[in-house]
């Protein structure tokens, strides 16, 4: 059986002339790369702010990235190789970070925790200041927003935790988690990456798309699972851990493409929309 070479794009490869069909081979894959979100905090004798998100970085043609940007460059692969998934879990008590997520050379940063007493962290999305007026956390360019400020007078409030769409409200404001941001590059349009509510002493900050809402008379909750969503903060005297919910990997390209030779971590395969799309909640690989 003769070999045949031909063009697929910009890049040259080979087919089989005969009974075996050719199958293009794949040059680049979208994806979604959310880390995991900061915990929201706590204090024995104050309010604490929301968790911010899970830095969000996106490649889906029309869609954002965090921080306000817009959608990234598709990422080039090479036919063989082999890439590294790695899901960031939340912040797990208060004062910790989100953890970064990867996909080969993407790399998302964990969204900052929310201030227990003082200033919230930095990270993908920053935490909230914590009462006394204190200094939200710094998002990064191109993954998500700054946290709000804390206030420190009447009802006294922890700042929300910015979000991949929008920066964390301010306690006097209302103390409400920042937005996520929505993506289909499933199929099916979710949005992620919300930062958490602070702590009020009349009703919680909320918190939108994987967010966890800040307590009032009570512990906040905590960030959603694979949403990268920001730990809302607790009430005074609560020590309740409201971890920032663990992130997530997607990729995908269209369909006419081979499937991947093999993948590890036990990814979410799908084949709808014209595209192969690979989701991991775990860590793993891809072998294009």
């Amino acid at each position: 059986m003769a070999i045949k070479s031909v063009k697929n794009g910009t890049r040259s490869t080979s087919m089989l002339v005969g009974n075996s069909p050719f199958i293009p081979v794949v040059s680049s894959v979208e994806y979604l790369v959310i880390a995991g979100g900061g915990a929201g905090g706590n204090n024995a004798s104050q309010r604490g702010a929301g968790g911010g998100a899970g830095g969000y970085r996106c490649s889906v043609a029309g869609e954002s990235s965090g921080g306000g940007a817009s959608a990234e460059s598709p990422l080039a692969v090479t036919l063989g190789t082999t890439y590294t998934v790695t899901v960031g879990a939340g912040g797990a008590s208060a004062n910790s970070n989100g953890s970064n997520s990867v996909f080969a050379t993407i790399t998302s940063t964990g969204g900052g925790y929310g201030g227990s007493n003082g200033v919230g962290n930095s990270g993908g999305s920053g935490g909230g200041g914590g009462t006394n007026s204190s200094a939200p956390g710094s998002g990064t360019a191109n993954q998500g927003f700054d946290g709000g400020t804390g206030e420190n007078q009447g009802t006294v409030r922890g700042g929300g935790g910015g979000g991949a769409g929008s920066v964390g409200a301010s306690g006097p404001t209302s103390g409400n988690g920042g937005a996520g941001v929505t993506s289909s590059i499933t199929g099916t349009a979710v949005a992620r990456a919300g930062g958490g509510g602070g702590s009020r002493v009349s009703s919680p900050g909320s918190a939108t798309a994987g967010g966890g809402a800040g307590g009032t008379g009570g512990a906040g909750d905590p960030g959603t699972a694979n949403t990268g969503g920001g730990g809302g903060g607790s009430n005074a005297g609560s020590y309740t851990s409201n971890g920032g919910g663990s992130g997530i990997v997607i990729i995908r390209y269209p369909n006419n493409f081979q499937a991947a030779t093999s993948t590890t971590g036990s990814p979410t395969i799908t084949n709808t929309g014209g595209y192969r799309i690979y989701t991991w909640t775990g860590s793993g690989s891809i072998t294009i």
